[in-house]
């Protein structure tokens, strides 16, 4: 027992060592075959693992779902390379060396293809050898090897479009931070991998070479062998080494062959996570309308005086027979799904009149999504719909950055929009609504792309941008392009995301503010009691909350909101004065939220003359905003979109820093205007941070 005890120490001690023994031992193998003579048995037991390996290869290319699925594919079509061409030199040696003892002096293998395959006859040996050479080296090499190079350049150029969509994707809360690292992770295989097939693809052909340069050298050297070492006449010569040269080229070139289509295969694959004969079934036979066309066309040919009858008309029955089910089988599902929506109608309507009550009185939404019957496949978990679980995760970023919970989305469908159309509404009342191909994907124009691509011009509804829809099958090349492509669910979820950031402050109600306040009754209770009821009442504190919301403001740090409006309202409740004041104590996060971490804040000044200007008009109106006379108010706007403009095309923040009297009122002025600008008032700008004039309004 105390020696099995140290035995089984020892190799847990080595395991790691013994693990890593596999590739130095090929190595060593590799080069045995090279150096040293082999035994014909030996021979025939590598020929038929190299056999064996070839075929494996292949089934695995031809049924992984994704290429990426079989990563390993260039090294172990390497390493099939490698053992191909040691075995063609080990078995070279045996024929110069024992070829003029007979046909099985190489061992059976190299015989039985010498013999058996092409009848022991050597000038047809010669033909099936060229043709097997025209075939890997001419057809499915070359055409294998373009595609390798074209496509590991379209992948490398379409990197940068992909992690753009990653970041979008990651920025309007579709996927989290782990999805995000992963999708970046397979992005990086994924170029990796066809970069190895690229230089893999190389391999192969150069054994498609070496193949023709060892049948010749067989031929050569076993002429001049035979007849000068060992005294064969030139047509003894010619049949035994011959047979044996074709023999040899045959046992290697047949699973090179196979290696070849196993790599045409893999790069010619689509990445979609379905196997090859489900991928040739949905794009093949789907449309009965190819099958019945084809079925026509063989039955004339059949029918032709001279033509094969039996295998035309034969296949012309099977084609009609396929056609027959597949139109059955197409009916069926149109069925089962108008059942579906005749049982959900049923379902909603009411059997029996019944005395309506306060039941039969519905709310608005909160936040409501309506679709077109078309689109009811997107939002049911049972037939694979993903935007349910978009939405979900629109809802948790937006309310981790917002600072408060967003109520949930209630879906339904609406037979009043178009089949393909739906519409977000807000307390009832539309605030978008659109068109989308749910088979198809959106490329978006984010400014600068390469060229075009097929499908039908249509607007993003989200911002507003140039985008097409296309087909699936071209959206990697829609990437390598420079054109952002996302699915219809994220469609969906970012114009949804886009609205509720922009109305967040119609989102917050008195039953949010009061969620707010007693999670802050759980940290700090004191402070709670001292804001509501004591300072302020909760109409208040919702308003205040809703007024920054208006403005971009996050409501996370409700804390530091709670402090300052306990300070300053025991001095005022007025909910504008309050909202300036909780702005001035947010400055750090409301100036990180508009320029970033940039050490040197870019700004857009008044020219003192205008900023007087202003405030007399304010003063005299006696109201905000009531007194800018409309032309001047109309050359304000445009001063300030051009330098709105001049910031965004030099990739800096656009903040417009005025007076804290008149910062209220430019804002509501650019809000709509000019999308994307912050107004600042100079007591919000944080006394450690540096300011820049880019350019000043009314100089």
């Amino acid at each position: 027992m105390q020696q099995f005890g140290a035995l089984k120490s020892f190799y847990q001690n080595n395991s790691q060592h013994v693990k890593g023994i596999g590739t130095p031992l090929f190595v060593l193998a590799v080069l045995a075959m090279v150096i040293l003579p082999m035994h014909p048995f030996l021979l025939d037991t590598l020929f038929s693992f190299n056999i064996t390996l070839s075929m494996i290869v292949l089934l695995v290319a031809v049924y992984t779902k994704r290429p990426l699925d079989f990563a390993m594919f260039p090294t172990i079509l390497l390493i099939a390379t490698l053992l191909r061409l040691a075995l063609n030199i080990a078995s070279t040696r045996v024929v110069l060396l024992n070829g003029h003892e007979g046909a099985d002096a190489a061992g059976n293998v190299i015989e039985a293809f010498g013999s058996v395959v092409i009848g022991g006859n050597y000038t047809v040996g010669l033909v099936v050898f060229a043709i097997l050479i025209i075939i890997n080296f001419v057809v499915i090499t070359k055409g294998a090897g373009r595609i390798s190079e074209v496509t590991a350049r379209f992948t490398l150029d379409a990197m940068p479009g992909k992690q753009m969509a990653i970041d979008a994707d990651l920025n309007s809360g579709l996927i989290t931070q782990e999805d995000a690292k992963q999708r970046r992770q397979d992005v990086t295989r994924e170029a990796d991998f066809y970069g190895s097939m690229d230089g893999a693809s190389k391999f192969v052909k150069g054994d498609a070479v070496a193949g023709i340069l060892i049948l010749m050298i067989n031929l050569i050297g076993g002429f001049i062998i035979g007849m000068a070492q060992h005294g064969l006449s030139f047509g003894d010569a010619v049949e035994v080494y011959t047979l044996l040269s074709i023999g040899d080229g045959l046992v290697a070139q047949i699973p090179a062959l196979l290696l070849s289509v196993a790599t045409a295969i893999v790069i010619t694959r689509e990445n979609d996570s379905k196997d090859m004969s489900e991928q040739v079934s949905l794009q093949l036979i789907s449309n009965p309308r190819i099958l019945i066309i084809s079925a026509g066309i063989l039955f004339v040919m059949g029918v032709v005086p001279g033509m094969p009858h039996i295998a035309f008309l034969s296949m012309a029955l099977i084609l009609a027979a396929m056609a027959y089910f597949r139109i059955r089988t197409v009916k069926e599902e149109a069925s089962g799904e108008l059942v579906a929506q005749q049982k959900q109608i049923s379902d909603a309507t009411p059997h029996e009149q019944k005395e309506i009550g306060w039941d039969d009185v519905h709310q608005v939404d909160t936040i409501g999504l309506e679709v077109g019957y078309r689109l009811i496949p997107m939002v049911d978990k049972s037939q694979g719909g993903e935007l349910l679980a978009r939405i979900k995760g629109v809802r948790k970023k937006l309310s981790q950055e917002l600072g408060f919970l967003v109520p949930a989305v209630h879906i339904r469908d609406n037979l009043d929009l178009g089949p393909n159309q739906y519409r977000i509404t807000l307390m009832g009342v539309t605030f978008g609504e659109a068109e989308i191909r749910p088979e198809w994907e959106m490329a978006i124009n984010p400014g600068q792309v390469f060229g075009e691509v097929k499908g039908e011009k249509t607007i993003d509804p989200a911002f507003g941008l140039e985008a097409i829809w296309i087909r699936r099958e071209d959206r990697e090349h829609a990437q390598t392009l420079g054109y952002t492509v996302v699915d219809s669910a994220t469609v969906i979820a970012t114009h949804l995301s886009q609205i509720l950031t922009n109305n967040a402050s119609q989102l917050l109600g008195h039953e949010e503010g009061q969620q707010l306040l007693d999670m802050l009754g759980k940290q700090t209770p004191k402070l709670s009691e001292a804001l509501v009821p004591d300072t302020l009442n909760l109409a208040a504190v919702v308003k205040v909350l809703q007024n920054l919301l208006s403005e971009g403001v996050p409501v996370r740090d409700f804390r530091t909101i709670a402090q300052t409006m306990v300070e300053y309202g025991a001095k005022s409740q007025d909910t504008d004065v309050l909202t300036a004041a909780v702005r001035i104590a947010l400055r750090r996060l409301i100036v990180q939220e508009a320029a970033g971490g940039i050490e040197e804040l870019p700004v857009i000044t008044l020219a003192p003359e205008l900023e007087q200007m202003l405030h007399q008009s304010m003063q005299a109106a006696g109201n905000e905003g009531a007194g800018i006379e409309p032309g001047m108010a109309e050359k304000i706007q445009q001063s300030l979109q051009e330098a709105h403009q001049r910031q965004e095309m030099n990739g800096q923040p656009s903040v417009l820093l005025t007076s804290g009297v008149l910062r209220n009122t430019l804002s509501r002025f650019v809000r709509n205007t000019i999308p994307g600008m912050h107004v600042l008032s100079y007591q919000e700008v944080p006394d450690d941070k540096q300011i820049r004039i880019m350019s000043s309004i009314g100089q």
